[in-house]
């Protein structure tokens, strides 16, 4: 009988050190990465042909108070078609993701893949 009672507590203790060990399962995105990936997705859906093909921009955008892309500015070097594409694919879509900060200035760096 005390052999069975302390196998139940050694049973009881390894479930609740494994349980409190696995707490920290929860990930943490990275702001920017998944940021970057959601603009990625919003960019996908296109009709660029080979000839912007390894053009490059830089967005400046920030976030409004409804989580909204406002992009600020477009850097491209001479390709204004690319400058009007990305904005009118940006601005003003909801990205959902709540832990940036509304009016703080972001850049990322897009690239054209065809």
């Amino acid at each position: 009988m005390r052999k069975i009672s302390l196998v139940l507590v050694a049973v009881m203790l390894l479930i609740t050190g494994s349980s409190f060990a696995n707490n920290n399962s929860i990930k943490k995105e990275k702001p920017i990465t998944s940021l970057s990936l959601k603009i990625g997705q919003l960019l996908n859906n296109n009709n660029l042909t080979e000839k912007e093909e390894g053009a490059k921009a830089k967005v400046i955008f920030m976030l409004n108070d409804e989580n909204e892309i406002v992009v600020l500015s477009v850097d491209s070097d001479e390709n204004e078609f690319l400058e009007g594409f990305i904005k009118s694919k940006l601005n003003y879509q909801e990205v959902g993701l709540k832990q940036y900060e509304t009016g703080k200035k972001y850049s990322v760096v897009v690239r054209v893949v065809v």
